[in-house]
């Protein structure tokens, strides 16, 4: 996975204008356009179903992800807001290029899943994008871990938090539809957690095991790096210098910069390029 994670990377370095450039947006205002027209009984023609598909229904093959989570209004604001909010953030922090492709690929995940279910099993899996959405908060956590958001508006929670309660929300999800009888629809959240990893490998196993990175060589040769880069930039008469486009923040003191974890050494880079480098090893 982690190996599936840097190529991604990789790919993303290449080809930057790749991608939908704030694709969560229009996610949200035409699943918001699908939730108020649905309501004439266009849901049922909207379904993800196989046979239909392969009968010439193609649309079928993405008017799924943009069905309602509820049938509340109240819950489909909430859900589509922190959709947006999740979803924008992400593409900030990876850059366009690879949220797109988290997101694709976690639809492509889903088809692969439905067909092979549909093939194989004679089974119609009417797939959601419920655990597709709610999988963005797993790689927002690994990212963002003491961010505090506010439940409903009201109570300050940090992301980690609620990010294990999105757990418990998948295994809920799986064990009472595996118990309803429902086995291949108790699968599905699997498949958004397999999207979550192919693209978020790295970045979750230095999340879940840090102490492992804490006495490893990368991080010994990082602070005897930094020791000596900061010798150097005191000497040239500024603290931040990005490493791609050579920018500093004597000359730029308005631009911000951040530094690589996944990186071997001290390198610093501005925020146009901290997601759009080729990392160095």
């Amino acid at each position: 996975m982690k190996a599936l994670s840097r190529a991604i990377d990789r790919f993303c370095q290449k080809h930057r204008r790749f991608g939908v450039p704030r694709l969560m947006t229009y996610i949200v205002f035409i699943s918001a356009a699908v939730f108020i027209f649905g309501q004439l009984g266009l849901f049922e023609l909207m379904l993800f179903n196989p046979a239909l598909i392969l009968r010439g229904q193609v649309w079928r093959l993405v008017t799924w992800v943009f069905l309602p989570v509820s049938s509340n209004i109240f819950f489909v604001l909430i859900a589509l807001y922190f959709y947006y909010f999740v979803g924008s953030s992400l593409e900030r922090e990876w850059g366009t290029s690879k949220f797109t492709i988290y997101y694709i690929f976690g639809v492509v995940l889903n088809i692969i899943y439905g067909f092979a279910m549909y093939f194989a099993m004679d089974t119609v899996v009417y797939i959601v994008p419920n655990y597709l959405n709610l999988s963005m908060f797993f790689a927002f956590a690994v990212l963002f871990p003491e961010h505090i958001v506010r439940l409903f508006f009201i109570i300050p929670v940090k992301v980690k938090w609620l990010a294990l309660l999105n757990a418990v929300f998948f295994i809920y999800s799986m064990v009472s539809a595996f118990y309803a009888g429902m086995i291949f629809m108790a699968l599905l959240p699997l498949v958004a957690l397999l999207n979550f990893f192919i693209v978020c490998g790295g970045e979750a196993l230095s999340y879940i095991r840090p102490h492992r990175a804490r006495f490893s060589p990368q991080t010994i040769n990082y602070k005897k790096a930094a020791k000596k880069a900061k010798r150097a930039q005191s000497d040239m008469g500024y603290r931040h210098k990005c490493s791609v486009c050579g920018r500093t923040d004597a000359e730029f003191p308005d631009l911000q910069f951040r530094y690589c974890s996944r990186c071997e050494g001290y390198h610093c880079f501005c925020l146009d390029h901290i997601n759009n480098h080729v990392h160095f090893q």
